[in-house]
């Protein structure tokens, strides 16, 4: 929805208050002419304000529920716009450098070691590629309530181990701390919990490499809970209660430098509803994020 229709929502608005106000005080005015006699006068103007302000009170909640409506479309607005500008780029940044590493692979004659090499950086920008897709079509289905959900008996301490040294291996550069607590079985998708594990590494990855380790740690208790933090920037306070939500991100699209699409969080959110368990954001110290998966 546009601004202008926006604007023209609230001047219409304000027009039709202010006509239910002139109506009102000619039509008390009119009946005090008519009817000045016998008391009919007074009766007659409390029941004209009584279902005056009882149509006024109505006419005010609808008001205030289109307003609330435009609002929510135009933020979904802003955020869609975000989401392309974001995917746009997302998809170029692989897809000319897999160009890039084929054509030096054509053009030159490497020896093995350097030519592997390439073909090791092209699939790892293919595997990028592929986790941002997969963002997208989890989105879909979970708009569209077409996600299909296999659950088994999964031996959750390695499973994580794995996922987290896929990561070590992805990026070389980035430090992280393990601490995974052995032998812990439980009942989950391994898809959609994988995804889940993906998305927030991938989040901390994004927002934290940069500023010192990335800690994994996993324990089991009354409930089975996967931690992971950074020592990054953190989420600002008045961002914390939307960063589950599909397409925000903090900011503006166009002068980010971090990647990503703003599906990331959310589908961990959504596919941890799935599993009846919990995501849950708070501080780190002396700074830093932590996201906690409890099942």
């Amino acid at each position: 929805m546009k601004r202008s229709t926006s604007l023209f929502f609230y001047l219409l608005s304000f027009y039709v208050l202010l006509q239910f106000a002139w109506w009102g005080f000619h039509l008390i005015q009119l009946t005090d002419i008519v009817h000045a006699e016998n008391g009919l006068s007074s009766k007659r103007v409390f029941m004209i304000v009584g279902e005056g302000m009882v149509f006024l009170l109505i006419l005010v909640v609808g008001i205030w529920r289109i307003r609330r409506s435009i609002r929510k479309e135009l933020e979904l607005s802003r955020h869609q716009n975000n989401f392309l500008l974001s995917v746009t780029h997302e998809l170029k940044t692989p897809i000319a450098s897999n160009k890039l590493y084929l054509q030096t692979i054509l053009k030159r004659d490497l020896d093995a070691e350097k030519r592997n090499n390439l073909i090791e950086k092209a699939l790892l920008e293919n595997d990028r590629l592929e986790k941002m897709m997969d963002n997208i079509l989890n989105a879909s289905r979970l708009e569209n309530r077409k996600l299909l959900v296999h659950k088994e008996e999964v031996q959750l301490s390695h499973f994580v181990t794995s996922i987290v040294d896929r990561h070590k291996k992805i990026y070389p550069e980035v430090e992280f701390h393990c601490s995974i607590t052995p032998s812990i079985h439980t009942n989950i998708d391994p898809f959609l919990y994988e995804s889940i594990v993906n998305n927030l590494i991938e989040n901390a990855i994004k927002y934290a490499a940069s500023f010192g380790p990335i800690n994994i740690e996993l324990e089991q208790k009354n409930t089975i809970i996967l931690r992971v933090s950074d020592f990054g920037p953190g989420v600002p306070v008045e961002a914390q209660k939307n960063i589950f939500k599909k397409f925000y991100r903090a900011g503006n699209e166009e002068t980010r430098n971090q990647k990503g699409t703003g599906l990331g969080l959310f589908i961990a959110a959504e596919f941890t509803r799935i599993h009846k368990g919990q995501l849950k954001y708070s501080d780190n110290q002396p700074q830093g994020a932590i996201f906690e998966l409890i099942l």
